[in-house]
């Protein structure tokens, strides 16, 4: 077990909206970019969708009874903006509200606090197609009016927001290179979609604060430590830049108000007068860690080493693979000492503009099914865990402020463009019957937490 944590440390486990609750076309919801997405032959690698994924929409009661088991003190879950707006501007939908209401309810009931994500990168499809989503200034707007009414149904009982969550992915793999919804290619043309990402976060935390004082705001920012592959002048270039469009882009901005050196030009609007909302002091700091990236200067025609998708070949730097650690059953490199890095240099990069931090994501796939006993062992996930924490702990030692935890994921679930390949979750979900089957990680991070909760 790893070291003993601070008493009042939050613990949790997160999800999101697209990837568990399914019901897709019940009780008013819309339809949103990766409804659209999926239904494109081809973009989902093992041809499934998320129509009913984990079946959360109906069985979130089973699902908070669960996480009452494990004795978690939180849960991080995404509101579908199209559940709640169905075509993400004018008339919002009563049915879709109840809903998250019934679910906080529960939670509350079972003294699990809510963290809700307000856009976890389910766009309504209808401000996509006819205004360009987040290409277009107005989506900002149309977001804060959906966040408002969000916070005038839940915030009394709510006190902890997360804004947006992983801009850098959502620009970079949905707008840039294609792989995610809505599946635009604009490498650099796509930077508007970061700021607009990021204006949205400010008008967003401008209405929760609007809406109570006792309102704590986040945002859940994917970072990785960015090691140099090679060691001419290219590389490091490459690498630099894979910083600062990965890390920097985003953190600036909200951090320091300030974009890096170069960016600004790139971006639209009245870029000085948007950076005044965006970097909105925030409550808590969100960080999603899940391995570190090693970048080099280009190599045209290389796939990524962890997808094999191929990449386009004008991109300005290349992925190359990290060998010499053990590898999730996504490919991707164990490093947990990567997170510890990333915190330490977070914590210095930053300083004082830097709020106390709450790991909203951290975890790993691994290929685990019930035996015949009906048991579903991941001794990896396990080790994963407990390296991660280890090092989340270190990193706390150092006096990086932390102030929780969360493992991705509860639930087995839709993994975005690789469907249902993927299985990151503490409970195993047969996706025939939608049986519920906790892993032996659920058993250690339980163990865990009443171990904290007794100290």
């Amino acid at each position: 077990m790893p070291p003993d944590f601070p008493g009042d440390f939050l613990w949790g486990v997160s999800t999101s909206a697209f990837q568990i609750e399914g019901a897709l076309d019940e009780d008013g919801r819309g339809p949103s970019s990766w409804d659209a997405f999926t239904a494109e032959p081809g973009r989902i690698k093992d041809g499934t969708d998320a129509r009913i994924a984990t079946g959360h929409y109906h069985r979130y009661r089973e699902d908070v009874a669960l996480m009452a088991d494990l004795g978690v003190g939180a849960y991080r879950f995404s509101i579908a903006w199209p559940r709640v707006v169905p075509d993400g501007r004018g008339t919002v939908n009563p049915l879709g509200l109840d809903f998250y209401d019934r679910l906080v309810d529960e939670l509350c009931a079972a003294g699990i606090a809510p963290v809700p994500t307000l856009f976890h990168w389910d766009t309504p499809l209808l401000l996509e197609e006819e205004e360009g989503g987040w290409r277009a200034r107005s989506i900002t707007g149309r977001f804060a009016d959906y966040v408002s009414a969000v916070a005038d149904r839940l915030g009394d009982r709510v006190t902890r927001w997360i804004t947006i969550n992983e801009p850098a992915e959502f620009t970079l793999l949905g707008h840039g290179i294609g792989e995610h919804a809505p599946g635009h290619e604009l490498l650099f043309d796509a930077l508007p979609v970061a700021h607009h990402q990021l204006l949205a976060h400010g008008r967003a935390a401008q209405a929760l604060r609007a809406a109570g004082d006792e309102h704590r705001i986040g945002v859940a920012m994917s970072h990785t430590p960015v090691w140099t592959a090679g060691g001419t002048a290219d590389d490091q270039a490459a690498a630099d830049l894979y910083d600062t469009l990965m890390n920097r882009l985003f953190a600036d901005p909200i951090l320091t108000g300030r974009y890096p050196d170069g960016f600004a030009e790139a971006m639209p609007g009245p870029v000085e007068d948007d950076l005044k909302a965006i970097c909105a002091p925030l409550d808590f700091y969100g960080v999603n860690y899940y391995n570190p990236s090693l970048v080099g200067a280009p190599r045209p025609g290389e796939p990524d080493p962890y997808s094999g998708i191929a990449l386009p070949p004008d991109l300005p730097f290349a992925l190359h693979d990290i060998e010499g650690y053990p590898r999730t059953a996504f490919g991707w490199p164990v490093v947990p000492d990567g997170l510890r890095e990333l915190l330490v240099a977070l914590r210095d990069r930053y300083g004082e503009a830097l709020p106390p931090i709450v790991i909203t994501e951290n975890g790993c796939s691994c290929d685990d099914a019930p035996d015949g006993e009906g048991r579903v062992a991941d001794p990896d996930r396990i080790a994963y865990l407990d390296g991660h924490l280890r090092a989340l702990r270190e990193a706390m030692d150092a006096g990086v402020d932390v102030r929780g935890y969360f493992v991705w994921s509860l639930l087995d679930n839709f993994e975005w463009a690789e469907g249902h390949r993927q299985r990151f979750g503490l409970v195993h979900v047969d996706y025939a019957t939608l049986r519920r089957t906790p892993k032996d990680s659920f058993a250690w991070y339980k163990e865990l937490l009443g171990r904290e909760k007794a100290r």
